[in-house]
């Protein structure tokens, strides 16, 4: 019977099996990444240079931009390098490293869109307390806030797995270190604490859930109560793509996690968790921009800033 100490690597599992399916693989991850750094890093750039952009709304917008790419970072260019060279191996440390870093960016994401949610609430609802209740210490002591308590939980996470003796074998079932894989390698009763911890952030994630329901039935009750048309539809357009990243980003995680057991199946399983850790991070600079003209305008200024000094 072997354990965790002797466990030197990990076999993930693999994107396809003919060559020809890898390199696809390899292009299309290798493109979705680009777009999700060119994107994010636009956002990133746009908020940080353009002065006009230090409002709350922007400032947690940036955040969660560093999240999208932190997430894309810390699963992507691994799954590029297993497709390109035909490899699934990963070592100990680093598998470890990808749990930390995916429990981190995940959590500090639905932490930062559930404080973005409280922006949209107090500014639509209470907009004359918008100064009060956001100001650029409350809101620089939210970011730290949501960034401390991910650490704190992924590192708990993190320690709590990778403490369980292993006796299954070192096949994961997906495409990147992932906390159901590996407790299903482990052969101790101690795997049920990390089960109670993972039942512990679902209740967590609820009330963080229920918190932006009942926010956004309230912001739309005041938006209806709005008297012009035009007021109305300014107040829609700055929710609107919050909700739209709220509603991708917990439908993919939901479906991958508490889908029906008789829809499993690998292919299903390996389809959905590209989906949820791979898609939203690309797909939200667009949402943002999409809708918002400010943010529009920002980026275009700095790209064609860049243009000209070339």
């Amino acid at each position: 019977m072997s354990n965790s100490s002797s466990i030197s690597h990990f076999l993930l599992l693999a994107l396809a099996d003919t060559r020809q399916l890898q390199l696809l693989h390899f292009c299309l991850l290798l493109g979705i990444s680009l777009a999700a750094l060119l994107g994010n890093g636009l956002i990133i750039s746009a908020v940080a240079c353009g002065q006009h952009l230090h409002t709350p709304m922007f400032f947690f917008l940036l955040n969660l931009a560093l999240t999208d790419l932190g997430s894309i970072c810390t699963t992507v260019p691994k799954a590029m390098h297993s497709s390109l060279w035909d490899t699934s191996t990963i070592s100990y440390t680093g598998c470890a490293a990808q749990v930390f870093l995916t429990v981190f960016f995940i959590s500090a994401e639905f932490s930062l869109l559930t404080i973005m949610c409280y922006d949209r609430y107090v500014s639509i609802c209470k907009p004359l307390h918008y100064g009060t209740l956001l100001g650029s210490r409350a809101c620089a002591h939210m970011a730290a806030a949501a960034w401390a308590t991910a650490f704190l939980y992924s590192l708990l996470h993190t320690a709590n797995t990778f403490s369980l003796p292993l006796c299954h074998g070192n096949v994961l079932g997906q495409f990147f270190c992932e906390i159901p894989q590996i407790l299903k390698l482990s052969c101790s009763k101690s795997y049920l604490r990390e089960l109670g911890l993972i039942v512990f952030s679902i209740c967590l994630c609820f009330g963080c859930f229920v918190f932006i329901v009942f926010s956004y039935v309230q912001i739309f009750r005041a938006v209806l109560r709005i008297p012009s048309e035009q007021g109305r539809h300014k107040a829609f357009s700055t929710c609107l793509p919050h909700l739209a990243v709220v509603s991708l980003f917990l439908s993919t995680v939901m479906f991958a996690y508490l889908k029906p057991p008789s829809l499993s199946s690998p292919s299903l399983d390996l389809a959905l968790s590209v989906l949820y850790s791979v898609v939203p991070p690309a797909l939200n600079p667009l949402i943002y921009s999409l809708r918002n003209q400010e943010l529009k305008a920002a980026v275009w200024t700095l790209m064609t800033g860049c243009f000209q000094k070339h």
